[in-house]
């Protein structure tokens, strides 16, 4: 029998334990693993972030990770089975790595485009993002892996994350920033749940009521309340439901907690109960004697290859086609694939989310193999990012051991060598792991770099601190790179460059070496280290590179145009300040499209982004960040050889002026929910303001009616015909309405939704179950359910819903 929080195994295991053990179970025995008890049978559980890889214990290229879609392109498929699947492969990953815990789904809401982590979240709606939460926790748990459910709550922005307060009313935490959490919790049962930074009206959320009501006492959460890195600051918040203290093995428990239960300030039976959770947390996931996981997915590395594939393909949104898709492979005799993201793919989000994968197909190397009879040729066309391109693997040599890599070194004051290691990439990060960061005077990356191309460059390394660069023993520069903001994670992981001019010849070998003096680094940053040594483009006229793009196109059968963002746009850290795409990518798709040529834009954004030209294009999609498949996957899709699935989680806007809810900037420590209920496509509903894409919106290659709709207050059934000619997929979204309410409430509101399948000509009769919260909404006094009539509305996007009809409640 699974054991619960009440098991007397429990119970006994606890009593066996000293109480300076018993606190020192409750924060983490380093970075990523919490601490082993022998004497109980007790071994450390390894966490790792996610959520859309596991990396493990190291961030190293040595030990690569399966890079899936990003949660927007999840979230975009609408579809909880897939999200179920996403969770197995993510368990399956983890066993492979000797993970237990992986820190996701991040499932807080895109109350703002401008969120700076917005990729990494479901959606703007709470129904949505709670289905799919859920199934995601369901898919790693029923597989021997715990899910974390994180950020809770209303951690729906970067600037200021560690310190401002979110002030939110009663009604908007439990209608919107609490139910995306509530079904995960109650119908999915997570292990753990990750509190978050911020404060929520005026408390931080370690110290929050929050963690009991509703969490625990009311939603029966039995797992581990896990704090976000840091988060916990003070003994307040283990006087509160607050569980685990990560990272470890400082933190501000530990001998003060010992002495607060000494002198009765802190019962013992606090202590007792958190350990009996981070036991009972141990027994499932297999780390306490006795107990065994349930077994990961049979899978091979092929077959999560192939599902990252099909994940993004069935995320990919398609919001415009003017016939152009799906395109002839046969007739396509030349195709320009352009932009810098069509070579260079954004395959994930910056921030503690990112993995390392073994290897990432772009769009043109995915173009270039599903044509192989085509001239498919690639234009810049314009800068997306100038942050620095870490030298490929294949034109690298290591100096000691002449394999392909680069040599690191760690030095003491007098360049006495400490540690070295032999690694596969010139851009490393370091979180916890055996590397002396915090005792090393200087780390030296050593490494023989050979051009493929004749041309100038900038060379350089992005790290917050003091460096040298020398080629073939000439100093090329040294200079310091400075933090930009106050955010340590930004710092990290979103650096600046120091770059300087170098002329290369293609075929010609350069012996490159960087010395960095580690004790310039910001200490608070601890064991933390990132650096990076690689390339800029080099500086190159606007015209020029739109006048060679346009060139390209005209003489070609296709443009593929592939806009998107970068690294400085869009990170865990810092909030976007506008939402145009970055450089000139607005003015290259207004000049390709001039030419004539049939013109195919593809995003290559983890959020909205600004579409000025989007009424000229012959096709546009968004694929998100697509993960290491990005490339094959926008093959598929484009030639037709699958649909894309995607319809939109969240809504697009024409301008940043017409979005009704979008400040993510706190003012004097606070940042106010003034919108209340609406936000999202309730927000865009109530100002009356047209969107260019609304939520839900997405095409096929393939057309649909609905009809015969009838319902009741709890079912609804309607069929579906697919009136084109190929098979297709459509998601039917559900909607209410209450129109003369006495409460304020949103124009309307996601009931449910499901999707479906069907071959050219197929009806489908659809049975589809209406949750009864659906009608609810929050008083003093808890969930309300007002009776009379409610409209409900079935279709295809917020704003496309043919069939109507009332039900009485």
């Amino acid at each position: 029998m699974p054991l619960t929080l009440d098991s007397p195994e429990l119970h006994r295991l606890v009593a066996e334990l000293p109480l300076e053990t018993k606190v020192k179970l409750l924060t983490g025995q380093d970075f990523w693993t919490t601490w082993p008890v022998e004497s109980i049978g007790l071994r450390r559980m390894v966490l790792s972030d996610g959520p859309s890889g596991v990396r493990g214990e190291v961030w190293d290229e040595r030990s690569p990770s399966l890079n899936l879609p990003s949660a927007t392109a999840l979230s975009s498929s609408w579809d909880p089975d897939l999200a179920y699947r996403y969770g197995a492969v993510l368990a399956a990953e983890a066993r492979h790595k000797g993970v237990d815990v992986v820190l996701g789904p991040t499932i807080n809401l895109h109350r703002s485009p401008l969120g700076g982590r917005h990729f990494e979240a479901f959606s703007e709606d709470p129904v949505l993002t709670a289905d799919l939460a859920a199934a995601f926790v369901r898919g790693l748990q029923d597989h021997g892996v715990a899910a974390t459910p994180k950020h809770y709550v209303a951690n729906d922005y970067e600037t200021e994350r560690f310190t401002a307060s979110t002030e939110v009313s009663q009604r908007a935490l439990r209608e919107l920033y609490l139910l995306a959490f509530e079904k995960a919790v109650v119908e999915a049962r997570p292990w753990l749940v990750m509190s978050a930074y911020n404060a929520i009206n005026g408390v931080t959320a370690t110290e929050h009521e929050l963690l009991d009501t509703p969490l625990k006492s009311e939603w029966g959460f039995d797992g581990v309340v896990v704090s976000d890195w840091t988060a916990v600051r003070s003994l307040a918040s283990a006087e509160a439901e607050q569980d685990l203290v990560m990272p470890g093995p400082e933190g501000p428990w530990g001998e003060a907690l010992v002495t607060a239960v000494r002198e009765g300030r802190i019962p013992e039976t606090t202590i007792d109960r958190k350990v009996r959770r981070i036991l009972l947390l141990a027994s499932r996931v297999g780390a306490l004697a006795g107990h065994e996981p349930a077994a990961p997915p049979r899978l091979t590395a092929s077959d999560n290859v192939a599902f990252a594939r099909h994940a993004a393909t069935a995320g990919t949104v398609l919001l415009a086609n003017d016939g152009t898709l799906p395109l002839a492979p046969a007739g396509l005799r030349r195709v320009a694939v352009i932009g810098q993201n069509a070579k260079h793919a954004r395959t994930q989000g910056g921030g503690s989310a990112t993995v390392l994968p073994e290897h990432v197909v772009s769009p043109l190397e995915g173009l270039r193999a599903a044509l192989p009879h085509a001239d498919v040729t690639h234009a810049l066309g314009a800068v997306a990012h100038d942050g620095l391109t870490e030298l490929p693997l294949s034109h690298i040599t290591n100096p000691a051991t002449g394999e392909p890599g680069m040599l690191v070194r760690f030095l003491d004051a007098e360049g006495t060598e400490l540690f070295r290691e032999d690694r596969r990439s010139t851009a490393l990060v370091y979180f916890g792991g055996d590397a002396p960061i915090t005792t090393a005077a200087t780390i030296e990356l050593s490494v023989t770099w050979t051009p493929d191309a004749t041309g100038d460059t900038l060379l350089g390394f992005a790290s917050v601190g003091t460096g040298r660069i020398h080629v073939d023993d000439r100093l090329l520069t040294e200079d310091t790179a400075t933090a930009v903001g106050q955010d340590l994670g930004a710092s990290l992981l979103a650096p600046p460059a120091i770059a300087a001019p170098l002329h290369v010849t293609a075929g010609t070998p350069l012996a490159l070496r960087v010395t960095f003096d580690l004790t310039s680094r910001d200490r608070a940053m601890g064991g933390t280290f990132a650096i990076t040594l690689g390339t800029k483009t080099a500086p190159h006229d606007p015209d020029t590179l739109i006048a060679e793009a346009a060139r390209a196109a005209a003489e070609a059968d296709v443009a593929i145009v592939v806009v998107g963002t970068n690294s400085q746009v869009e990170s865990e850290g810092f909030d976007r300040t506008d939402l145009a795409l970055p450089g000139h990518q607005d003015a290259l798709v207004t000049a390709v499209t001039a030419t004539g040529t049939p013109t195919v834009v593809v995003v290559n954004s983890g959020s909205p982004v600004l579409l000025p030209w989007r009424d000229d294009v012959s096709a546009l999609l968004v694929t998100y960040f697509a993960g290491q498949e990005m490339g094959n996957a926008l093959a598929d899709v484009l030639l037709g050889h699958t649909e894309p699935g995607g319809r939109l989680p969240t809504t697009w806007p024409a301008t940043t002026e017409d979005v009704p809810v979008l400040d993510t900037t706190p003012t004097d420590g606070a940042l106010h929910y003034t919108e209340d209920i609406h936000i999202g496509y309730r927000a865009w509903l109530k100002s009356g303001t047209t969107p260019a894409y609304p939520f839900g919106h997405g095409l096929g290659y393939t057309t649909w009616t609905l009809a015969d709709l009838t319902a009741t207050t709890d079912t609804i059934h309607l069929t579906a015909t697919n009136t084109g000619p190929r098979p297709g997929k459509q998601v039917i979204q559900v909607y209410l309405s209450r129109p003369h309410s006495t409460l304020d409430r949103p124009t309307r509101w996601l009931a449910t939704h499901t999707t479906i399948t069907a071959t050219p000509g197929e009806t489908v009769p659809l049975t589809i179950p209406l949750p009864h919260r659906a009608f609810a909404d929050w008083q003093p006094n808890g969930w309300h359910y007002e009776p009379g009539p409610y409209e409900l509305f079935v279709g295809t996007s917020v704003t496309d819903l043919p069939l109507r009809t009332t039900v009485h409640l």
